[in-house]
């Protein structure tokens, strides 16, 4: 079995590193601590400082002033500060935006300011405070803020802090933190400054807050919203061992995503837990190793490079690399870049996507080239797969040879399906039960020779 292991991860190394590249040039520099970069609808970039700050840049990369100054609001320390910025989705009309920051208490706020007459400067004393809660700690503030698809503001919060989520917080659905939230901002209602949408999975139920939306996040400091597909695409940093992309479609609600009873799909502290059936395990997942916190991510929108659209963009703090998960949910690493420490991503208003470096520069992300996503078939040495990707059935074909067997692997090379003693020039398997994800299929002829080819379950 080692043999074909080392088999199978050589395969794998191939399809992942072959025909995927990316360049990055240099956009914006001189900026402090970048943790978030934002569009308004039209040519500006709007890039959050950690300490307080909203810098705009035009589309060329000059800087022309400061859209938001809230230094004294804001506290900055470890992995606090202003941490999130969207734009209301009819910002053009009502001049609303809308930030997530950690106050000099230290616990969370989301506020909601206005625009002033003039477009590139907004009114610092129109804070209109939305919501907010303790923070048991100083680090896992989460920190986005995105509105979803339905026109609703989704808040990702982190689980208070400390390591290992000491209090169970992620899985106590009678508070706020490690969870996806939903509010509504336009309608508010029962004195507060937010309305709870109707199809909210606890409203109503005393069992959890009328808020959350999903529970068992970490700390989910970047997600997006693929504005093609709608689906909520989540990078959630892990402890100490696994870093996680979640993917769902946005009209999922009630959904656990496992933390702190599992770290990615690996058991972490499962005692008092639900059954792992109940859980939302990661679609794509990846060892620490020199990593130590996965940054997130936006999904890309573009038309520069037509065959990353729908790609998922993410990188890690600590070393440097960049990478992409597509719609198939297969990942394409780019490698390394230069020692960046990256803490986020932006789309621009055309779909394009910018990464920011902590260390104070915006690059642009250029020269995308990504493996295809499928192929209808797939013909080597007289035999033919098809589709390619899958769904529900595979099928295999050889004008001359007879298929013996018919085995697929997942990438850790861990047989998951097989077919033997065939015995047919045609054979046909269900494969409904398998994950969408990569694999690898071995065939097996009768006299005994073997190909074997990447199949991707979607």
């Amino acid at each position: 079995m080692k043999k074909i292991i080392l088999s199978l991860a050589a395969i794998a190394c191939t399809v992942l590193s072959t025909a995927q590249s990316i360049s990055i040039e240099s956009f914006a520099t001189g900026l402090s601590a970048p943790v978030d970069i934002q569009n308004a609808g039209d040519d500006r970039l709007f890039v959050v400082e950690k300490a307080g700050r909203i810098i705009i840049l035009e589309s060329d990369g000059t800087e022309s002033g400061t859209f938001l100054n809230i230094t004294s609001l804001v506290s900055g320390g470890g992995e606090q500060g202003l941490l999130g910025l969207a734009f209301h989705p009819n910002y053009t009309t009502n001049g609303h935006f809308f930030v997530n920051y950690t106050d000099t208490g230290g616990d969370s706020q989301i506020s909601r300011f206005t625009v002033s007459g003039d477009p590139d400067v907004a009114d610092a004393g129109s804070e209109f405070q939305i919501i907010d809660y303790a923070q048991p700690f100083s680090n896992h503030n989460g920190g986005s803020l995105v509105f979803g698809p339905d026109g609703l503001l989704y808040i990702g919060t982190g689980d208070g802090g400390s390591g290992g989520d000491p209090g169970n917080r992620a899985q106590n659905k009678q508070l706020l933190l490690g969870k996806m939230l939903r509010i509504d901002i336009d309608n508010p209602t029962n004195g507060n400054n937010y309305g709870i949408p109707a199809d909210n999975p606890y409203l109503g139920d005393a069992g959890g807050l009328d808020e959350i939306w999903a529970i068992g996040l970490r700390n989910p400091f970047k997600y997006d919203f693929d504005p093609a597909s709608n689906d909520l695409w989540i990078a959630d940093v892990g402890q100490n061992a696994v870093e996680e992309i979640d993917r769902v479609d946005y009209t999922e609600a009630d959904l656990n995503y496992g933390w702190r009873c599992y770290e990615g799909s690996s058991p972490f502290n499962t005692t008092g837990c639900p059954a792992a059936s109940t859980l939302t395990f990661p679609v794509f997942e990846y060892a620490q190793g020199s990593g130590c916190s996965i940054t997130g991510g936006k999904v890309y929108t573009g038309t520069t490079y037509p065959d990353a659209q729908g790609f998922f963009f993410y990188a890690d703090l600590c070393d440097s690399r960049i990478a992409a998960v597509g719609p198939d949910n297969v990942n394409q690493a780019f490698g390394t870049f230069g020692g960046n420490t990256w803490t986020t991503f932006g789309r621009d208003v055309t779909g394009e996507i910018y990464i920011g470096d902590f260390n104070g520069t915006i690059y642009k992300i250029t020269d995308v080239v990504v493996l295809p996503l499928s192929t209808d078939s797939f013909e080597i040495n007289g035999f033919r797969l098809f589709p390619n990707p899958a769904t529900n059935t595979l099928t295999l074909t050889s004008d001359s040879q007879i298929i013996n067997e018919i085995a697929i692997y997942d990438l850790k090379g861990s047989l998951v399906l097989e077919n033997s003693n065939t015995n047919t020039l045609r054979q046909e398997m269900n494969i409904s039960a398998l994950t969408p994800g990569l694999y690898i299929t071995e065939v097996t002829s009768e006299n005994g020779n073997r190909f074997t080819h990447k199949l991707v379950i979607k």
